[in-house]
Formats: C-alpha cells, sequence, structure tokens
C-alpha cells in the first residue's frame, strides 16, 4: 500500500514489465511453431483419406452401372493426375464422353498401379485385378480389387 497525498491508502498500479510481455510473446511463438507443422501433417493425412473414399466411390459406382447393364454397356473409371473419371464404354478412348463424371482430389496426391479398371456388363467383374496407389509423402494408401470385382482399401 501506498500512501497517498489526501491521506489515503491506494494500491500500486500493476502492469506487464517488458520481461513479462517478450516472455508471453516466446511461449506463444513455440506452441504456434509446434502445432503449425502437426495440422499441416493432418491436413495432408485428411486429403489423402478423402481421395481414397472417392476413388473407391467411383470405383464401386462403375462396378453397379456395369452389373445393371445401364446404358447396355460395361462401364470403367480413368485415374488422372487430380481426377478419376467415370465413363460408359468398352475402354476409355472408345468411351460415350457425353456419360463422362469426373471427382476431383487434391492434384498434389499421386497416383501410380491400375490407371484404368473396366468392368464387364452384367457381371460387373473387372477386366483385370490389381491396386491402386494413392500417394502424399510422408504417407500412401492402396485400393486394391480383386478380379470378382471386391473393392477394399
Amino acid at each position: 500500500m501506498v500512501y497517498s497525498h489526501r491521506g489515503k491508502f491506494t494500491s500500486p498500479r500493476r502492469a506487464f514489465t517488458l520481461i513479462e510481455l517478450m516472455l508471453s510473446i516466446s511461449i506463444i511463438v513455440v506452441i504456434a511453431g509446434v502445432t503449425i507443422p502437426v495440422n499441416q501433417l493432418l491436413h495432408v493425412k485428411n486429403d489423402l483419406e478423402m481421395a481414397t473414399i472417392s476413388v473407391s466411390q467411383v470405383i464401386r459406382r462403375a462396378q453397379m452401372l456395369a452389373r445393371d447393364g445401364a446404358g447396355d454397356s460395361p462401364w470403367g473409371i480413368k485415374l488422372q493426375s487430380g481426377s478419376a473419371t467415370l465413363y460408359k464404354g468398352a475402354s476409355y478412348d472408345t468411351r460415350d464422353a457425353s456419360f463422362d463424371e469426373n471427382t476431383t482430389f487434391p492434384s498434389t496426391i499421386l497416383t501410380s498401379g491400375l490407371d484404368n479398371v473396366n468392368f464387364s456388363k452384367i457381371y460387373g467383374t473387372p477386366q483385370t485385378g490389381g491396386a491402386i496407389k494413392l500417394e502424399i509423402k510422408p504417407y500412401e494408401k492402396n485400393i486394391t480389387i480383386n478380379e470378382k470385382g471386391t473393392v477394399s482399401y
């Protein structure tokens, strides 16, 4: 307590010192420095997971349309950088482009393995089984299609 000139006791004024302010700012900088890279890795992992789900859904839709005999035609998918195209026809080159359905995903996700999968009309079996690898460093996901048409990831 400080004695004022009017005969009353008053509390000293409280304020942050320069050292306290600099310490607070440095703690915030350290916390941000740790959380920003973690957040970026989580974002990358989420992008890969969403792309995997999207590509799997396009594959299953192509298989379903082929089994149903939609348009009296086989159906298939074509993977390209940043997109998966569902198409009607025996191959991507001879497809009816008016039926194309494009699904996009981040172009930073690299694809390898199968890039074209065709499903037979009525049976819905793929012409070839195999795996599609989706990758964005440091993560990767594999979508497998067996000879009976089961899609798993």
